[in-house]
């Protein structure tokens, strides 16, 4: 037995049920799944457990690795990315204390987006606002959103997306009031276009699309079709010499782009161009899922860090799922990849509810522990599981 079979079955994130398929699918030894649909109820067990283990523990955070700090922030983007697949998966099953924490939470933040209200990380929480406004019928509650982006589109920034340290501290780099950062393009396109939506004005999907069309010019790769996270990683190039494109950095994107379309009027001669953006994505996504279900952190280089990683996996087994369910992909060519994904999901949630194997905060591939966990890792698996419930 190698060295990380015997570290995986001395976790204690594995109980026995779950030991056995973890065991086949870390292998890669699992054949390609049957067509079969995952039972809806055995996908709603995996996702309430794990929803109910996050919601138990948002006071203290002693269990996240990395980032704690950025972990605690109650406006920032881990907490946000959460919410955002708990929404989802609240607004699926209609559990009513989901729904309801939806509420405490933005209560609890007085419907305020993050400091630093200019950085797409920042606004990223504004989708739960806008998504409780929504069913609740009231605008107030994305006012101070509203307030916020006004001021942004007076004050748009045109500078140029390369990637340099910021020496004011205000960001991590000086392009970062634009979407410079392929992690973007779940943090802010889908809540401008739901503010957009839910108020009637077009300048914020306007502003959407332009700004979207700048960062795919930048950082869309016309070869692989995937995204760089950033422009540092135009020419680096893993241990084993492939380019660098960061699983959970293509999630981000893959997984924010059904957030986004489904705020586009079907009308609307843009959402074609984001469809199509999707099923180039999925294309390439579905050659790069290993036999175990899971996509490697780094995509093109399944050597690098052969271990699996849920974050990535769960935007992509959603976003997949996503386009089966609206009909942009073939149900047969895709439902396979979908099966996979959901089974290494489901194998990497512990008899509690914890989520391991999530590469902590980043930019690039990394190790991960098989005790590794974070909030949005969670959110990617909720999103996943709304989406595999309506196959």
């Amino acid at each position: 037995m190698n060295h990380f079979l015997l570290h995986y079955l001395r976790s204690p994130l594995v109980s026995v049920c779950t030991m056995l398929l973890g065991l086949l699918l870390i292998s890669g030894c699992a054949h390609k799944p049957a067509a079969t649909i995952p039972a809806p109820q055995a996908v709603a067990d995996v996702a309430n457990r794990a929803a109910d283990w996050q919601l138990a523990h948002m006071e203290n955070f002693d269990y996240v690795r990395t980032f704690r700090d950025h972990t605690e922030n109650p406006h920032g983007w881990i907490q946000g990315a959460f919410f955002v697949g708990l929404n989802r998966w609240a607004e699926h099953s209609q559990n009513a204390d989901y729904l309801q924490a939806l509420v405490a939470k933005g209560k609890a933040n007085k419907w305020k987006l993050g400091d630093k209200s200019w950085h797409a990380d920042d606004q990223v929480i504004g989708f739960t606002y806008a998504a409780v406004a929504a069913r609740k019928n009231d605008l107030s509650l994305i006012a101070p959103t509203q307030k916020v982006f006004k001021k942004i589109l007076a004050n748009r920034k045109t500078h140029s997306l390369e990637y340099n340290s910021d020496p004011t501290g205000q960001g991590e780099a000086t392009c970062q009031h634009r979407w410079c950062w392929c992690d973007a393009l779940f943090m802010a396109p889908p809540v401008w276009a739901a503010v957009g939506k839910l108020t009637g004005n077009p300048a914020y999907l306007n502003y959407v699309d332009e700004e979207y069309q700048a960062t795919i010019d930048y950082l869309f790769d016309k070869n692989e079709h995937l995204f760089y996270r950033d422009g540092r990683f135009f020419e680096r190039r893993s241990k084993n010499d492939k380019k660098i494109f960061w699983s959970r950095g293509n999630g981000w994107v893959f997984a924010g782009l059904p957030l986004l379309i489904e705020q586009i009027p079907a009308n609307d001669p843009r959402k074609q161009k984001y469809e199509n953006l999707f099923k180039t994505m999925a294309a390439s996504l579905l050659k790069l899922q290993q036999p175990n279900g899971f996509w490697p952190s780094s995509l093109l280089d399944k050597d690098e860090f052969n271990v699996p990683e849920t974050s990535g996996t769960g935007f992509m087994t959603f976003g997949l799922a996503w386009g089966i369910n609206n009909g942009l992909l073939s149900k047969a060519e895709y439902l396979p990849a979908v099966n996979a994904g959901w089974n290494g999901l489901a194998s990497a949630v512990d008899k509690t509810g914890k989520l391991g194997w999530v590469q902590q905060v980043g930019a690039s591939p990394e190790k991960i522990l098989p005790e590794d966990t974070q909030l949005y890792g969670v959110g990617a698996l909720l999103l996943a599981a709304s989406e595999v419930s309506k196959l």
